[in-house]
């Protein structure tokens, strides 16, 4: 199953206004840094002061579930005592835990998905206030604004697309809005949409787990099932990228009733081409 990773880069000019997630990858059976890994790891370390570091080993399901667990250990205790030498006093570690091949992104069945699977997780997060929250205002409908209007990589939201708990299955209300988006995709043959795929809830990880597939990937499989229906429909595929996104962008943060969840379960839509 392809996944495609969201990687956010400059973390030296980024303000953490919620939680952040940087993934360094590892050679097959290795667990020393490279130098492109230590270059990142190092702008972490100069991220602004007074926040939480959780580090989470992983590995591909190549070895014996005890070989996997020791060695995404040792990946993940490499990472923490490069980042403790670097943040000194000024953020605080929490907690490093190897997963072993527990969080499978997706199925391993090529070299390259493999590869995505061999990382660390680096979450950082903010503290909190007690019933502090961030809440963000929703992007302009994509089905409301016209064509001529729209600016390329600008971000739209699609009203009411919004997804079950832990499954790529959308509300029935999301209905009428994905018909709409496939008639706008339909009269507008040279238009051509990145759909980006968001998760409500799972701190732990990247992104969730889909119950349906039993991949931890759950924003791109809730983006990719909008463009197959898209496809059905008998748009080209070539037209629609879907990536994943997990939990690092939400509308509101952290959620605190259902509406809050449901609300970061959604998909947005970018204009690649007009």
């Amino acid at each position: 199953m392809k996944f495609i990773l969201f990687c956010l880069m400059l973390f030296s000019f980024i303000r953490i206004d919620a939680q952040m997630l940087a993934s360094v990858y590892f050679k097959h059976n290795r667990y020393e840094l490279s130098s492109e890994s230590k270059q990142k790891l190092d702008s972490l370390a100069r991220l602004d002061n007074n926040l939480t570091f959780r580090i989470f080993g992983n590995c591909d399901p190549s070895g014996s579930a005890g070989y996997n667990k020791v060695l995404s250990e040792k990946r993940a205790n490499a990472v923490s005592k490069y980042l403790q030498e670097k943040i000194k006093n000024r953020n605080n570690l929490q907690s490093t835990a190897g997963l072993g091949d527990e969080k499978q992104i997706n199925d391993s069945s090529t070299e390259e998905l493999r590869g995505k699977n061999r990382r660390v997780d680096v979450f950082i997060e903010k503290a909190f206030a007690q019933g502090e929250k961030i809440s963000q205002k929703a992007f302009a409908s994509f089905l409301s604004v016209q064509i001529s209007q729209m600016k390329i990589k600008e971000t739209f939201s699609l009203p009411d697309v919004n997804f079950i708990g832990n499954r790529h299955v959308w509300l029935p209300n999301g209905n009428q809005s994905l018909t709409q988006l496939f008639n706008i995709l339909k009269d507008n043959p040279t238009l051509e949409i990145e759909l980006q795929g968001h998760i409500c809830c799972d701190y732990d990880n990247f992104d969730g787990r889909d119950i349906d597939s039993g991949t931890f990937n759950l924003s791109w499989t809730r983006a990719n099932v909008i463009k197959e229906f898209l496809q059905n429909q008998g748009i080209d595929a070539a037209r629609i990228k879907a990536v994943g996104l997990g939990h690092l962008n939400p509308l509101i943060y952290p959620e605190r009733t259902e509406e809050d969840r449901i609300k970061n379960r959604r998909v947005e839509v970018v204009v690649l081409k007009k």
